[in-house]
């Protein structure tokens, strides 16, 4: 018999047999396990109808993360808890704080969004320090990041913000973290698995030699991360998706180092972990974009390595990437191959990976004193959107002049790219408006964009241009601008 999924749900160990490797966690719960708490919205990660929090191990401690259910697939449980809102209430049918809040600042009204909502309220409650009457409330800047995957439609988001406020004002509700950590414990392989139903294989390796050999015997296998993009193969496009290999197991894609100058973030770390290790260096220049970056649920599911394999045109991560000089650590049967990143794209959609390779990691280094760098995201909403532009500007100054330039966008071209001819327009020349005008005129000769539903192409090369510009503001020798001179979103502005 093969292998089933194990995962714990509702006080006990749940066991998966024979659904298809592709069932998402929200089919699961609705169709196999009657449990309709859970609503189906949008089916793409996008209204957080669906929100659910899972228990994992992260370096043997418990982490919870609040994730869209609808587009991650059932065998992703294996190892992990599951939670949903029909676990809030306590046994003796007493409100959770969380629900208590919605019920009294009527933060419900049709109630199909409500479910969501309450659960990434109480993937926030559990992170809170100290509930009751004497704890410390979340910020607004907090609460609008917890609902960030959230979208309501009739009550409106300011009684919602309110419950957020008002749940750690009453008496708290217990949960046992140290025995649900020992339960996890209990589930834990030692080794990897491979799931089979339905004509289906999903491969889940422990170790990155388990990973290469598997790459190896399945080279057109999908290798899957968060399954943020993926699953909307499945749910939208209603792919057949025949092997995968899943890394969300393999530990050694999951750490964070420094050294040399560069951090190096792998594969398998999550967005949110991955843009924190980076902010720690890049806490102004980044710290906006790791906001903005879609959405908290979906940067707790997907991860930095993803986002880069993926290699759409429009990805967030990519241009400030390339703008760093990052590299890009690829892995197969042959060894490590490592490329400049810009380099690993090809074409639309094309990518430098060779027959049985895969992403290993993501090498960006480390700030240096004469570095100016910036990374601009327009969209039509703040909160989790795709990028009309994104934008990723990094100089070095000798004085006052360019000394190196390193330009690039995203939603320009048919893959993140470099403007070459911006660059050596500047290069050599004094960081003056001469120069920043030079600069904004090569900007029409690197990129030809695209007109479709998020900006038409004059649009975009007019910003493309000002997002130059307001760089220079930003960081001219003379009277550099502040952030909150230029920015609509500063503290302040």
């Amino acid at each position: 018999m093969p292998d089933p999924i194990r995962f714990y749900y509702r006080g006990a160990v749940q066991e998966v047999r024979d659904a298809a490797p592709t069932q998402t966690i929200l089919q699961h719960l609705r169709e196999d396990l009657h449990c309709t708490g859970t609503k189906e919205g949008c089916a793409e990660g996008d209204c957080g109808a669906c929100t659910v929090v899972l228990g994992s191990l992260e370096d043997g401690k418990l982490a919870l993360k609040a994730v869209n259910s609808c587009i991650q697939f059932t065998p992703t449980l294996d190892g992990k808890a599951l939670f949903t809102v029909e676990d809030l209430q306590a046994p003796d049918g007493t409100l959770h704080p969380v629900q208590q809040a919605l019920v009294e600042c009527h933060g419900s009204q049709c109630g199909f969004c409500t479910p969501g909502f309450a659960m990434s309220l109480w993937g926030m409650y559990l992170k809170q320090e100290g509930h009751g009457p004497s704890g410390r409330q979340p910020s607004r800047c907090q609460i609008d990041d917890a609902l960030s995957g959230n979208l309501c439609r009739c009550t409106g988001y300011r009684p919602i913000i309110d419950a957020a406020r008002r749940m750690v004002e009453l008496p708290p509700a217990a949960f046992d973290r140290a025995a649900l950590a020992e339960r996890l414990r209990l589930l834990q392989r030692t080794h990897g698995f491979t799931y089979e139903a339905q004509g289906g294989r999903f491969h889940v390796p422990r170790t990155l030699d388990e990973l290469v050999r598997l790459r190896s015997e399945f080279p057109s296998a999908l290798v899957l991360a968060g399954s943020t993009d993926v699953g909307l193969w499945v749910t939208k496009q209603m792919r057949a998706l025949d092997d995968i290999i899943y890394i969300g197991q393999v530990d050694a894609l999951k750490t964070v180092t420094e050294g040399e100058g560069m951090l190096d973030i792998g594969a398998g770390v999550t967005l949110n972990d991955a843009y924190a290790a980076v902010c720690r260096h890049y806490p102004d220049e980044l710290g906006e974009m790791w906001q903005r970056f879609a959405s908290l649920p979906i940067r707790n599911a997907g991860t930095l390595g993803g986002n880069v394999a993926n290699g759409s045109p429009i990805g967030d991560s990519m241009p400030w990437l390339i703008a760093l000089g990052a590299q890009v650590v690829l892995r197969g049967a042959a060894g490590e191959r490592v490329l400049a990143l810009e380099d690993f794209y090809l074409g639309y959609q094309q990518k430098d990976l060779q027959p049985g390779e895969f992403v290993q990691a993501l090498r960006i280094p480390l700030k240096r004193a004469a570095l100016r760098f910036r990374t601009y995201k327009l969209a039509k909403r703040f909160d989790q959107d795709i990028s009309a532009v994104c934008a990723a500007f990094a100089i070095t100054l000798d004085g006052e002049t360019v000394a190196s330039a390193r330009i690039a966008f995203g939603g320009m071209a048919a893959t993140p790219k470099r403007a070459a001819g911006a660059e050596a327009a500047l290069l050599g020349k004094a960081w003056n408006e001469a120069a920043l005008q030079a600069a904004m005129a090569a900007l029409a000769e690197d990129y030809a964009p695209l007109s479709d539903m998020r900006a038409s192409s004059g649009y975009r090369m007019r910003a493309a241009q000002n997002l130059l510009r307001r760089f220079w503001f930003e960081t001219r020798p003379e009277n550099p601008l502040p952030a909150a001179a230029v920015n609509a979103f500063a503290v302040g502005a």
